[in-house]
């Protein structure tokens, strides 16, 4: 490096430090938080020194922005950093907007394929299908491109033309399609409708801008058949998103000026107390909420503060636990700060953030909480419920298992491709309830299965690999071969007979993912609700007015909280 470029680097060098410094020795002043600045001393002096006479050419912006993360994990995990790379994400995430064709993809080999488009947006409109594959987006060839890349090629400004090169099943050449990308708004109320003469059902899945009013205009509309009785707001695996649109969302079913949450933090200007805000929609139908390990956030404030003012039985498993306040703050360069400023708290008092973020479920959830952490509160009706993390239903279920096999001809893709199949050869499969495949389509689907050399390990084999590769490590298997060839034997599966005993769930997802290439995302709700067990205890709770009356009551609380059905 020549003289003159050194100096020059240096004097940069300089001028940053002395300008961090400057204005952390303000806030020193002021504060006298002495440790604030030596720590900043520290990291300034540290990254100039590595990037004057560190061996190799460093990434100044690579090296900051790993310490930047590597300093947030020291805080909770919803406190992130937020380059202007992840900007349009990250807007998207907010507002359930962007700009784009209007479709899900993933991969399959060398290409992604289109999973499912969006029903009345640029790809579905275009004539895009569910099973296409993507081969090139304006010419250039994606062969091998990461999905990231791809949907980047995709998402776009309003309004701006692309034309995609896709392969379809039956199709032997390639088709051109010609595209303009629309602002996508992603509904947060995906699909409602009758269970039965007498139950609606609502899918609440996000809580983005305008969550409340969507919610509100299908009750609204549910509420013209004078038969309804009982509503089911579905939070499944609801992620969360904007507190007031929960807030919005609970003043249906709740009256005007009621609390619904609270929000307490470090710096006053975070205390708030959340009221409902408008006339409620119906305050005396009955409720119930669905939920699960993935309903989060929002979703909880939902539920929670239904149960807390004896408004709705609660029915699933315990939710997520995420009961944070995250607010974002504007850097420098386009870049943002997501960082935790309270939490939050509903109407029994209770906090539903879990205590230890260290000790979660595989999926992020609360795991196990020691009773002499967790806090006793009452609802308005006197029933006790507890914090520690997530909000206990009312009616506890089991979540649904798949067997290996379903996981496996989902994962690889059988399940979606014979739906791309039967697409193909059938222009509509007439109203959705009536619709069943028939024993011919089953043997079809098996040929196809067959024609895949379909293979798959179940966990007890997988297992029991892994314990044959220690023991020979260890030089024990000689001594238990026979023992050893004898229980591989034993657990060895059989497509033929996994196919026969699991082929109820196999039929159930076959029919799923045919109702997306027909109905959309829509027809996948509906069909799901066929074989859904929770669905099914909702409707059975609800058809027994004396049963969730004397629930919210608090006369048995205590005999379903912790029941299993």
């Amino acid at each position: 490096m020549s003289r003159k470029k050194w100096n020059r680097r240096l004097g940069v060098f300089a001028m940053i430090t002395l300008i961090s410094v400057s204005s952390v020795l303000f806030i020193a002043s002021s504060n006298d938080d002495f440790k604030l600045v030596k720590s900043l001393e520290i990291y300034y002096s540290l990254f100039r020194e590595l990037n004057l006479f560190y061996v190799d050419k460093t990434n100044p912006e690579k090296l900051v922005e790993n310490s930047i993360i590597g300093m947030l994990k020291e805080l909770d995990p919803y406190t992130v950093y937020i380059p202007e790379s992840d900007r349009e994400n990250f807007i998207f995430m907010t507002t359930g907007e962007y700009g784009g064709i209007g479709s899900l993809i993933r991969r399959n080999g060398d290409y992604a394929i289109i999973a499912e488009p969006y029903e009345g947006f640029p790809a579905a409109n275009a004539g895009l299908r569910a099973g296409d594959t993507l081969i090139a987006i304006d010419g250039e060839s994606i062969k091998n491109f990461e999905i990231s890349q791809i949907s980047e090629k995709l998402k776009g400004k309003p309004n701006t033309p692309l034309t995609v090169s896709i392969r379809r099943y039956g199709h032997p050449e390639t088709l051109e399609i010609s595209l303009v990308r629309k602002k996508i708004t992603i509904s947060n109320v995906p699909y409602y409708g009758m269970l039965n003469d007498h139950v609606a059902y609502i899918r609440l899945a996000n809580f983005t801008t305008g969550a409340a009013q969507e919610t509100k205009s299908a009750l609204q509309k549910l509420k013209k058949n004078r038969a309804m009785k009982a509503v089911v707001l579905d939070l499944r695996s609801n992620p969360g998103g904007l507190l007031i649109e929960a807030v919005d969302v609970a003043n249906l079913f709740i009256p005007q000026g009621q609390e619904i949450v609270s929000t307490r933090g470090r710096v006053k200007q975070w205390d708030k107390v959340y009221h409902t805000r408008f006339t409620p929609v119906d305050t005396s139908i009955l409720v119930a909420v669905l939920v699960n390990r993935g309903s989060a956030s929002a979703s909880e404030i939902v539920a929670g503060s239904l149960q807390d003012l004896d408004r709705a039985v609660i029915i699933g498993q315990r939710t997520f636990g995420k009961g944070l306040v995250q607010t974002t703050r504007e850097l420098s360069y386009n870049t943002r700060l997501k960082v935790t400023t309270a939490k939050y708290y509903i109407p029994s008092g209770r906090c539903i953030q879990a205590l230890d973020y260290s000790h979660r479920n595989e999926d992020g959830s609360v795991g196990s909480i020691p009773d002499s952490l967790i806090s006793e509160y009452q609802t308005r009706n006197g029933r006790s419920v507890f914090d520690g993390g997530g909000i206990h239903p009312d009616f506890s279920t089991y979540p649904e298992t798949l067997s290996q096999i379903t996981i496996a001809l989902f994962t690889q893709n059988v399940i979606f491709d014979y739906a791309t199949i039967f697409a193909a050869r059938y222009d509509n499969i007439g109203p959705l309830e009536d619709f069943e495949l028939s024993p011919e389509d089953c043997v079809e689907f098996r040929h196809l299965v067959s024609s895949r050399e379909f293979s798959y390990d179940t966990r007890s084999e997988a297992s029991l690999k892994k314990l044959i590769e220690t023991a020979k490590r260890e030089k024990y298997y000689e001594l238990a071969e026979a023992d050893f060839i004898s229980l591989e034997s034993k657990l060895a599966h059989n497509n033929e007979k996994d196919l026969d005993n699991f082929s109820e769930e196999i039929s159930q997802l076959l029919k799923e993912e045919i109702a997306v290439r027909f109905y959309y995302q829509r027809g996948r709700i509906q069909a799901s609700l066929d074989k859904d067990q929770e669905v099914d205890k909702a409707i059975e709770i609800l058809g027994d007015p004396e049963l969730c009356i004397s629930t919210l009551n608090g006369s048995s609380a205590a005999v379903h909280a912790h029941k299993n059905y």
